[in-house]
């Protein structure tokens, strides 16, 4: 990730993103910042500011063309080409994100699912093959996997993280309850799901909907 561009900006790209499919796919053909800003329920000048970090994409009195903003986005973010994900887990959590359509849709192509479960490997979970974690660092050698999932216990996601890196894998996204460490030369995404809930109960509790 650029240096200069700070991760609240680019955390705000998948939302710019998915506003602009929504409009894409109504048949918007434009939009100011002003219109995006009651839209989204964010500032017109921070939405500007925001999208001024990568190039100017607007233009004064037109605004910005939603279908080649949306693509501008889609390079940027670098969705606008394939990645092959392993799935490490195939419990609940492995197996909803084994039938999450969208993956496929947006380039996310699920290769293979790994496990520790004898009663689980040779099976198949949406199409996809369950292969044993016995085989995984093989695998790795074999294939070019670009993204690993961590839908593992807590006590095996660094062990499995470490392999994945060392296999090849640059990105790494983590459902385990711990946060996982990788060197710099890669990404991770600590996935947290009950972090949401007590943000949640905190602003229940006060009172705050």
């Amino acid at each position: 990730m650029d240096e200069k561009i700070s991760e609240a900006v680019v955390r705000r790209l998948p939302k710019y993103y998915r506003y602009l499919s929504d409009l894409d796919a109504l048949g918007v053909e434009r939009i100011s910042s002003s219109a995006m800003s009651k839209g989204m329920s964010l500032n017109a000048s921070q939405i500007r500011r925001d999208l001024n970090c990568f190039g100017g994409f607007g233009q004064q009195g037109y605004g910005y063309s939603v279908k080649s903003l949306k693509q501008e986005i889609m390079h940027i973010l670098g969705i606008d080409k394939a990645y092959h994900v392993v799935i490490i887990g195939s419990g609940n959590i492995g197996q909803a994100l084994a039938f999450y359509k969208n993956f496929a849709l947006e380039g996310y192509i699920i290769k293979a699912i790994f496990d520790v479960d004898s009663n689980r490997i040779g099976k198949k979970i949406n199409n996809i093959e369950v292969l044993s974690m016995n085989d995984l660092e093989t695998y790795l050698k074999t294939e070019n996997i670009h993204i690993g999932i961590l839908a593992t216990p807590k006590g095996a996601a660094q062990d499995v993280a470490d392999i994945l890196i060392k296999g090849g894998v640059t990105g790494i996204w983590n459902f385990a309850p711990i946060d996982v460490k990788v060197p710099d030369n890669a990404y991770v995404e600590n996935v947290h799901l009950s972090d949401g809930l007590y943000v949640l109960s905190y602003y229940m509790q006060r009172g705050r909907f």
